[in-house]
């Protein structure tokens, strides 16, 4: 699958011109706040020659985001396996978006694009959603897209450092819930 589409936005493979803008977001202290470091634009090259090598073998993983009509590189959205390191196991759905892409309901939009992937086109019975506890907005979105917290799934990240970082929740969808309406 090379390509997922919403009202308003693009989900797609990575380009060249993408490289920037995305490494400019990983310096940005505000999109990072919740994780432990700035990337390098070394790190994010790598970062999306990751992603790619991914959406190429598997047909899905992290897709770059781009705002329709204007073609405008906003961040990312998709799927991928939880890392092995966790306390539980399946497949997540994150996003991450520029600064100035917030507060527009992108990271909202293209990720139940990606939900709707995930249970249509994968099959999956439940997909995941992972935050630190301090990640509000995500949390936020989380919701709009009908997840659910259970307080006693949340966890201690093992790969953050020790301090506001490392406590973390963890929200769930389950195919079957899915497609309800969101009050």
């Amino acid at each position: 699958m090379s390509e997922l589409r919403t009202e308003r936005l693009v989900l797609r493979t990575w380009r060249d011109s993408d490289l920037a803008p995305w490494a400019a977001m990983n310096a940005d202290p505000e999109v990072r706040e919740h994780f432990p470091e700035l990337l390098t634009a070394e790190q994010s090259a790598a970062s999306v020659a990751s992603f790619q090598a991914d959406l190429d073998r598997r047909g899905w993983g992290w897709w770059a985001v781009e705002v329709a009509g204007t073609r405008e590189f906003v961040g990312f959205t998709g799927l991928d396996p939880v890392e092995e390191d966790m306390p539980f196991t399946g497949v997540e759905v994150g996003w991450r978006l520029a600064r100035a892409a917030w507060g527009h309901g992108y990271a909202t939009e293209a990720a139940r694009a990606v939900l709707e992937f995930g249970f249509q086109s994968l099959g999956l019975a439940e997909i995941l959603a992972v935050t630190t506890a301090t990640n509000l907005r995500s949390q936020a979105v989380m919701r709009r897209l009908g997840m659910t917290r259970d307080p006693a799934d949340d966890f201690d990240d093992p790969t953050a450092p020790e301090g506001p970082l490392r406590p973390s929740v963890l929200y769930r969808l389950r195919s079957d819930l899915a497609s309800r309406p969101q009050t």
